[in-house]
């Protein structure tokens, strides 16, 4: 009630200032107008009698001239008239007009002596008179000077007082009416919207964490705060999220997490079912070698991380065939059994023509989606022609799915990343009983980024399909539901992180990618030491610092060798010593921004090598352009001092977490971009912003000068992250995710 009292009694005083200036100055306006009026009349009253006077006087009627005088006495407000001669005697007056004669006479000789017109009110036994007096002539002997008329003026006063009162009546009802009006709004918009938060955060106090109140068509003046308190939910809704999963690490990490500890897992999770996994790139590319054919695994951290869980789990993988030599080791059915050391599981692969594999791959996917979410100032393109091969793509991809599943009850199906994001509709429509989850290996903007998107409403309905979609951060999961909320018509469940649309429920939860423990990785054969890769490359050096990309824009690789000049130019005594060998992987090469791209790294290498270069044996950038092995880059990251990854985007960058793995007893140095999801895990790295020059120039001068003692502690620390939240324990976390969703059939 106290703010309502305050915004009334306000308002009335404004109203009260208001009102009465209006009043005073109405009543200003009625006064002038009134004496206008009256003048005006007594003027022409005056002209009008001033000839007939003249003439009685100049014919000597004296008893008309009274007769005359006396018919005006009291005639509505005029008192009468008076005729005085040019001694200020009178000749005649009205008989009211002689009772207070005498009082007025002298302002009426005073007038007659500066000879000029009198027009002025008196005030006569407390009453306001009005006297209007013109000079006139003579006749018939008689000399006169003055004609005066008389007015009676308490009618002014009257007028004007009715006026105050009527405005003091309208004050009074816009009083009441302020009053009423005032208390109705500030009770609906917002003590009352107030008192519902109260009530909310008193809810949210005791554990009950729920939708805050809706109270935005109410009270405008709370958006803000309505704002900040639904933020404050899903702040919550995370904090308790984040907390929950850590006490699921700390109950999960009791042991490490193996290729047998997972398959223990996957079989009490599904029994004797296979695990379906869809995804663009193939974990195993066989080409052709002269006349030899040659079984290749493809670069990038996809395949990194889920070929060691179907070795562990057992299952299909559906993926594009995109090997000159995938067809001749396929059967007709474009199905083969790999690794090719082991045969853990099923490879079936996908043939797409050329215009499939432009339209799908290198136009929707990666000229439009892929900058799409890397927010790396790289604009996306988006062409109608790619979006109906995508869709066709994504089509052709659920038939071969449909195969595969055939016959399996209530199938699992994982599907990976933003090639397929209208596959998990696709396979919901057809198969209702399916558990789909889909996991988004790239970043997810926010919402006004990812509303460039010509068919944003399409992807969002399509991912939407899913019973499970997975991030590697909760900052994505929290862009997604925002994305969602903000473009279709849906229900978002901020305490259970999930989307309902049309009856069905699609959970969003963060799943952090990584790798398998570097036991499992290696081929048992000691790795080569620094000096056989300095030999090896004919180079003359101390220091050894890698990079292991994939060439995209996203990968901050030019601004990782501008950091690296620009160390040289602050320390030049690491000039000869410090050498840094980038293995770079071409990748999408028929699209001109990475041929650009290519050809960008090339020079700047150039440029930088030619600056620095002292000798033949000593180079500042080695840069390896190749489809480098496992065996190859793992021999790189045990020998290196130092590992860079500064993408300027990433979902997680499994690079940082391999080079971690490698160094099990290691004392290597990470430097890690801010930028990655990677680096929400390994706090021990050095983290920096890839944008910043000075910055990782820096970064690389700490690294190599760090003492030993320091590197071994903070690899030994990240060594236990990795170790512990491995691919096997994602895996586990992901497919049991899946697995255990209750799936509801279609409202």
């Amino acid at each position: 009630m106290k703010i309502s009292f305050r915004i009334i009694v306000s308002l009335l005083f404004v109203a009260a200032l208001a009102s009465l200036g209006f009043s005073l100055f109405q009543a200003r306006s009625d006064e002038k107008r009134l004496t206008s009026d009256l003048e005006k009349r007594a003027v022409v009253l005056a002209d009008s009698l001033q000839g007939s006077v003249e003439q009685m006087i100049e014919s000597g009627s004296l008893k008309r001239l009274h007769m005359f005088v006396k018919r005006f006495n009291r005639r509505g407000n005029l008192d009468g008239i008076a005729i005085l001669n040019s001694s200020g005697e009178t000749i005649n007056s009205s008989p009211e007009v002689s009772k207070y004669l005498d009082k007025v006479r002298p302002e009426i000789i005073k007038s007659l002596s500066e000879n000029q017109t009198v027009s002025d009110f008196v005030s006569v036994n407390g009453r306001k008179k009005y006297i209007y007096a013109i000079q006139t002539g003579q006749g018939n002997g008689i000399n006169f000077g003055s004609l005066g008329l008389f007015y009676d003026t308490p009618f002014i006063d009257t007028i004007l007082k009715e006026t105050l009162f009527d405005n003091l009546i309208r004050f009074l009802i816009l009083s009441l009416l302020i009053i009423f009006t005032t208390v109705l709004v500030v009770r609906w918009s917002i003590t009352g919207p107030i008192a519902q938060l109260a009530g909310w955060l008193k809810e949210l106090r005791v554990g009950k964490i729920k939708q805050p109140p809706s109270i935005s068509g109410r009270a405008d003046v709370l958006g803000v705060l309505a704002d900040e308190i639904g933020d404050l939910v899903k702040a919550l809704s995370i904090s308790r999220a984040v907390e929950d999963e850590r006490a699921m690490l700390r109950m999960k990490t009791e042991s490490t997490w193996t290729p047998e500890r997972l398959k223990e897992r996957m079989r009490r999770e599904l029994g004797d079912k296979n695990l379906f996994v869809v995804s663009n790139r193939e974990p195993y590319m066989h080409m052709k070698k002269g006349r030899k054919t040659e079984c290749t695994v493809p670069a990038g951290g996809l395949v990194t991380a889920l070929d060691p869980v179907l070795r562990a789990c057992g299952g299909v993988w559906v993926a594009q065939g995109s090997g000159d030599a995938d067809r001749e080791t396929s059967d007709e059915r474009g199905r083969l059994k790999v690794p090719p050391d082991e045969q853990s599981y099923t490879l079936r692969r996908v043939w797409l023509s050329k215009q499939e594999e432009q339209g799908f791959y290198y136009g929707f996917s990666n000229e439009g989606i892929w900058p799409l979410c890397h927010i790396t100032h790289t604009r996306p393109t988006f062409r109608l022609d790619d979006w109906i091969e995508y869709q066709k793509v994504n089509e052709r991809f659920a038939r071969t799915l449909f195969e595969e599943i055939e016959g399996e009850d209530s199938p699992l199906v994982l599907i990976q990343d933003y090639h397929f994001a209208l596959l998990p509709l696709l396979v919901k429509k057809e198969r209702p009983d399916a558990h789909v989850g889909i996991f988004w290996h790239i970043p997810w903007p926010n919402p006004e980024v990812f509303g460039i998107c010509p068919w944003r409403e399409e992807i969002l309905i399509g991912l939407l399909g899913a019973d499970l979609i997975g991030f590697h951060t909760q900052f994505h999961c929290n862009n997604f539901l925002e994305t969602v909320d903000r473009f279709l018509e849906s229900k978002i469940d901020w305490e259970r992180f999930s989307a309902e649309r049309r009856g069905h429920v699609s959970f969003v939860k963060p799943f952090p990618i990584s790798v398998a423990p570097w036991p499992g990785r290696g081929d048992g054969r000691p790795a080569p030491s620094k000096e056989d890769i300095f030999r090896e490359l004919d180079i003359s050096a101390r220091y050894l610092g890698v990079g292991v990309d994939r060439i995209d824009y996203t990968k901050g690789i030019i601004e990782r060798f501008k950091a690296i000049e620009r160390f040289f130019e602050k320390q030049p005594e690491f000039i000869g010593q410090f050498t840094f060998v980038e293995l770079g992987a071409p990748s999408r090469t028929l699209i001109k921004q990475y041929l650009d791209l290519v050809s960008g790294i090339e020079e700047t290498v150039q440029k930088i090598n030619w600056r620095f270069s002292q000798g033949k044996n000593w180079k500042p950038i080695v840069f390896l352009k190749d489809h480098h092995t496992h065996e190859t880059i793992n021999s790189y990251y045990r020998a290196a001092d130092l590992c860079m990854v500064t993408s300027l985007h990433d979902g997680m960058n499994l690079v940082a977490k391999e080079f971690v793995a490698s160094q099990e007893g290691g004392s290597g140095v990470l430097i890690l971009s801010q930028f990655t999801g990677a680096s929400r895990e390994l706090h021990d790295a050095i983290i920096v912003n890839p944008y910043d020059i000075e910055e990782m120039a820096g970064a690389v001068h700490l690294a190599l000068s760090m003492e030993p003692s320091e590197k071994a502690a903070r690899m030994k620390r990240l060594g236990e992250v990795v170790k512990e939240r491995n691919v096997y324990y994602w895996a586990a976390n992901l497919i049991s995710s899946v697995a255990r969703l209750r799936i509801q059939p279609e409202r």
